[in-house]
Parts: C-alpha cells; sequence; structure tokens
C-alpha cells in the first residue's frame, strides 16, 4: 500500500508517526492531511537510510536544495560536497537535477549520501542519453523516457518531477502570448522542443497513467512542475501558465485517485503584489496540493543576490499558503552555485520559512524566536549563537568582530542599553 491508500483506509503508517512526532503534532492529524492531499510524505518504499520529511499544511514550511552534474567540468566529489553542504545548513531534501556526465552514478551517490528525500527530474536524463544515442534529443523515443522513470523509481528516488500537465494547446496559447521570455525551464523547453519536432503530444501527459503506474509501484511522490514557469516579471500570471495550472489541477485529481501523492512545483519570477494571487489561484485550482515554489524571485535585477530576492518572495509565498521553497543561491543567472553559496542559499531559503511559519503562526515556531531574544536580553552570547540558524557564521562574526572584554553588546560596550534600562527598571542586572 502507498501511503495514501494507507491513510484513506484509516491506517498510520510508521513514517507519519515519524512526522508527527518531528512536527509536534498528532500522528492523525498527519494521516487527515496525507489522506486529504494536503500533505505528502516522499518516501520511495526502496529507501532505507532516509528520514520521513512531511510536506503541507500545518507542517514546518521545508526547503530543498538542488545539485547535479553539469558540464564538462562537473564531477560527483563536488556535487557530493554540495549535498554536505547543503545538508549541513538545514535543507530538508536534495533535488539531484544532474544533465551530464554518469547520471546513474551521481544519482545512486545522491541517495546514499543523503538522509532527506531525494528529488530528481527524468526527462533531464532522457535529453541527455538521446542526444548521446541520436546526436540529437528531438529523436527520444516515448520508450525510453518511461524507461528512464522506471529506473529512477527503482532506484529509490523519493519525488519525480515531471512537466505533466505542458500540452499542445498551451504552447500555442503561449505562442499567442508572445512573452518576453517564451521558455526558460530546462526540461519545459527541451520536451516542448520535442512535441514540435514530432508534432506530438506531451507523453508525460498522454500516458499519464503509466507515470501514475510508476509512481504507485514505488510509492514515488509526483511533482507536477510546470513548463510555462514565468521567467522573468513581465510574464507572470500570463494566459499560458494559468492554462497549464487549470491541467495540473485536473492532473492531481487523477494521481489521487490512482492512490499516489501529488505535489505541484510552481513558478520563479512573480512580483510582490501578485504573489498571494498566485498562491491562492493554484490552491483553488490544485485542490490543496502541496506548492513546491522556486523561490520565487520577486525583481529581475538581483544578479548575484538573487538568494535574498528569493527569501523575499519565499517568504511571502509560503505565509500565503505554499509549503515548500526551492531555494535560490547567489550564483542563480549567471553560473553554478560552489559549496559556500549551496549553503547560502539554503540559510536564506531557511530563514525565508522559519519567517512564514511565525507569520502563520504554526505552533512552536514563536518559541525559537523567544528563547533567542532571551538569550540577547542576558547577553549570553554562547547561546544566542547556538540558537542562530546559522550557528557557524554568527561565531565567526562574534569572534572576529567583537571584544570580550568588554560588557555589553558589541554595538555599545559599556554603554548598553539593555543594561541601563534594566537597572532603571529594577529587572536582573544584566552581564556579558
Amino acid at each position: 500500500m502507498t501511503q495514501l491508500s494507507s491513510a484513506l483506509n484509516g491506517l498510520i503508517t510508521p513514517e507519519m508517526e515519524q512526522v508527527a512526532a518531528s512536527e509536534g503534532v498528532a500522528p492523525e492529524i498527519v494521516r487527515q492531511g496525507v489522506a486529504e492531499g494536503t500533505i505528502v510524505i516522499p518516501r520511495n518504499n526502496k529507501r532505507q537510510n532516509m528520514i520521513p520529511t512531511g510536506i503541507g499544511k500545518g507542517l514546518r514550511t521545508k526547503v530543498s536544495a538542488s545539485i547535479g552534474l553539469y558540464g564538462g567540468n562537473g564531477s560527483m566529489d563536488s556535487e557530493l560536497a554540495k549535498i554536505k553542504a547543503a545538508v549541513g545548513a538545514g535543507t530538508d531534501a536534495i533535488m539531484d537535477l544532474s544533465v551530464s556526465g554518469d547520471i546513474d552514478a551521481m544519482r545512486k551517490e545522491s541517495l546514499a549520501a543523503a538522509s532527506t528525500p531525494v528529488g530528481t527530474l527524468p526527462y533531464y536524463q532522457a535529453v541527455a542519453e538521446a542526444a548521446q544515442k541520436y546526436g540529437t534529443s528531438v529523436k527520444m523515443e516515448v520508450e525510453e523516457l518511461f524507461e528512464v522513470i522506471e529506473r529512477q523509481a527503482a532506484d529509490g528516488v523519493d519525488f519525480l518531477a515531471m512537466h505533466c500537465g505542458t500540452t499542445m494547446s498551451i504552447v500555442e496559447r503561449a505562442k499567442q502570448e508572445k512573452r518576453l521570455d517564451p521558455l526558460v525551464s530546462y526540461g519545459g523547453s527541451h520536451l516542448i522542443g520535442w512535441m514540435l519536432h514530432n508534432r506530438q503530444e506531451n507523453p508525460l501527459y498522454e500516458y499519464y497513467d503509466r507515470v501514475l503506474e510508476i509512481a504507485r509501484k514505488y510509492d514515488v511522490t509526483v511533482s507536477i512542475a510546470d513548463g510555462m514557469r514565468p521567467g522573468c516579471l513581465a510574464d507572470s500570471l500570463d494566459g499560458a501558465q494559468v492554462q497549464e495550472l487549470v491541467v495540473i489541477g485536473e492532473l492531481v485529481r487523477r494521481a489521487r485517485e490512482a492512490g499516489v501523492q501529488v505535489m505541484v512545483k510552481g513558478p520563479g519570477h512573480v512580483p510582490l503584489n501578485q504573489l498571494k494571487a498566485t498562491v491562492t489561484l493554484q490552491k483553488s485550482l490544485c485542490k490543496g496540493a502541496p506548492y513546491f515554489v522556486f523561490g520565487p524571485v520577486v525583481t529581475d535585477i538581483a544578479a548575484g543576490y538573487d538568494h535574498i530576492s528569493a527569501a523575499i518572495g519565499g517568504a511571502i509565498s509560503a505565509w500565503a499558503g505554499a509549503e515548500f521553497l526551492c531555494y535560490v543561491t547567489p550564483a542563480e543567472h549567471i553560473g553554478l552555485p560552489d559549496v559556500n553559496q549551496v549553503h547560502e542559499g539554503v540559510v536564506a531559503a531557511r530563514i525565508a520559512a522559519h519567517a512564514a511559519d511565525l507569520a502563520k503562526g504554526l505552533p512552536g515556531a514563536a518559541e525559537w524566536d523567544l528563547e533567542l531574544s532571551r538569550a540577547r536580553k542576558a547577553l549570553d552570547w554562547k547561546k544566542q549563537i547556538d540558537l542562530a540558524i546559522d550557528p557557524g557564521r554568527a561565531g565567526y562574526m562574534r569572534k572576529t568582530r567583537s571584544d570580550d572584554t568588554v560588557a555589553g553588546c558589541a554595538m555599545c560596550g559599556k554603554y548598553c542599553a539593555m543594561d541601563i534600562v534594566s537597572q532603571y527598571l529594577g529587572t536582573s542586572k544584566v552581564t556579558c
């Protein structure tokens, strides 16, 4: 039985119990959320070395980090170092988006190295193998695509991202829309190129039941990605994007009926004033399925700082109801991130996720901030650093940029405002 079919039959699985314990909620709440489709627990039934993670309504907002082989300079060692950095920074999931090199070996290493759920985008590998075999990806056979999907699921991948809702009619709609950036999705653009060259419907849509059959066999969560993801603010919420979301909503229903957990991967570039509407629309059309958002970045000009732009968008999106944030690194739009930028991207996304959990009044979220505030009031530097979202960075800055011989905070020294006010109000005197 899958997690979804178990939940629908009133059964609380060990995975549901583990998620409930980590979230501080009753197991029945998790079971009910899985049954309704508002919570997913991505865990392939072949995975042994991972900690089950719940994503969805009423749970802590989760963060995903992407790695993967790309180009001639990529190496498994460097990507494994990025996984280690991402997990160390607190990511809740890893996506292996390898597009070159030994993709099978990289995926197996990713699954072995990560204790988190691991996702992939199988079309990436299908494209790479077709290009190597035929000299061009547009000659890929449909059977070859489904062989890759089954291969990745059989290896233990927990969630598969696929552009199942990108249909020929939506491609035509995009043409009429005259987008500024027609296609920015790597997988979506290659898929549409295949569709146009072969004059065939999207096989992931046409043979969607086969996708669900594979997913059900391995209890893989399907993450329906949007091929019409806006790549600039000017294209946000255009007709093609909305039309695809309508189709995705129908595919969500069919997945649930097949006993397959499903979530929806969403837009990339969205202006602040459209974030709430975008999330609300997805929640309505996709029947409350967990929303996995890429950022979103809220301005097109933040090259080199897109992790900040994405943190702004991620916080507001999660406050509006999105439950899963795909990190964005400072290298976005410029090049591939190094280990340090992976770390920065995860931390920025985690800050956004926690800020949203605070705004939503998620039980337990405020206690972390309250505890740190008490440590700050007491000028307990060790505890402040231990409670920081990135203790390593906080500790380094305290050590290198302050004078531990001076009482009070780093800014005020002996003129510490907290100390002066505490004495005046007759509260306990603070000490460094």
